[in-house]
């Protein structure tokens, strides 16, 4: 009797273990990511808080000392001269353009991977390939290998059939430039894509199938709604990129001929015309655009990481 009413005793009397307040466990948990964090602002924001600044002055790096402080007349000055203006219309056409052309391709060859054929592999990892050349060596190969009029595989086509032998730079700038971005963005929108029809629900295929559906139609009102996330993803993740682009621009044409888009003007201005002011302003406002289109990027993402959790 004395052992059974001493032993809950013992066992009361033990010390607990008293744990650590939530507070502390959460910044050991964020101490090994400090270092990165100093890390990343260190690189990337101070330089950005810099060029923020900056814009502000009228400031020519050929007459440092009569820099002044003119508020927003850089911006203004970017949104009202005619060439800074075109130079953003430039932009959106081309991001424009290049991005819608990319999808309808990647995901006519997304389709394709998606059939199970002989030699899959080796045509997915061809189809890939163009993403994985560094854009500067890409536009090089382009305006050399491709659009050169004298020795470029064009117009050596041309030439066999008997066709004309164009300047494709000179003759089509924009359109020069666009291939070229559409050639190596292409593969990037077909993985996305490829993604997206690799987790569709097999089942409800098979059942419309069953039910006598057509290949067009499974396509329109199943793969299509499926797919709907992972386009505006693409559409998104390219729209950051192609805004930001400079190589294909300053390889191909120069910012000749009426191809100059922003970040090339922003290269122009500080480089070439020593406008540090104004080369800034137009950098933020790349920046600034750049932020918008991934703040809607994100949610998509976020979404989609919604609707595979919740499957």
């Amino acid at each position: 009797m004395t052992a059974t009413t001493t032993a809950p005793l013992a066992a009361d009397s033990a010390p607990a273990v008293r744990r650590p307040p939530a507070r502390l466990r959460a910044w050991a948990t964020r101490a090994p990511l400090l270092p990165a964090l100093v890390f990343m602002i260190v690189v990337t924001q101070l330089p950005f808080v810099a060029t923020l600044v900056i814009s502000f002055f009228d400031w020519n790096a050929l007459y440092p000392k009569a820099r002044r402080f003119t508020w927003f007349d850089n911006y203004q000055q970017v949104l009202t001269d005619a060439d800074l203006r075109h130079s953003v219309w430039v932009t959106v056409l081309l991001t424009a353009s290049v991005v819608v052309a990319s999808l309808v391709l990647g995901l006519a060859l997304a389709l394709l991977l998606d059939r199970k054929f002989k030699g899959r592999g080796v045509v997915r990892t061809l189809l890939i390939a163009p993403f994985l050349v560094v854009p500067v060596a890409a536009a090089l190969l382009w305006k050399h290998v491709l659009y050169n009029p004298e020795y470029g595989l064009l117009n050596g086509l041309l030439h066999y059939v008997g066709g004309p032998q164009p300047d494709w730079v000179s003759n089509t700038p924009l359109l020069a430039v666009e291939a070229s971005l559409v050639w190596q963005w292409t593969p990037f929108m077909m993985l996305i894509l490829l993604a997206g029809l690799q987790s569709r629900d097999q089942q409800q295929i098979e059942a419309a199938r069953v039910d006598g559906a057509s290949d067009w139609q499974i396509f329109r009102h199943l793969t299509l709604p499926h797919l709907r996330r992972y386009l505006e993803l693409g559409a998104l993740l390219g729209s950051i990129y192609i805004v930001q682009n400079f190589d294909a621009v300053f390889t191909l044409t120069s910012g000749g001929l009426g191809t100059a888009n922003l970040p090339y003007t922003v290269y122009q201005s500080f480089y070439q015309a020593h406008e540090n002011g104004l080369a800034s302003a137009a950098g933020v406002l790349v920046v600034i655009g750049s932020i918008v289109i991934a703040t809607f990027a994100l949610r998509v993402v976020s979404s989609l990481f919604r609707e595979e959790v919740s499957r």
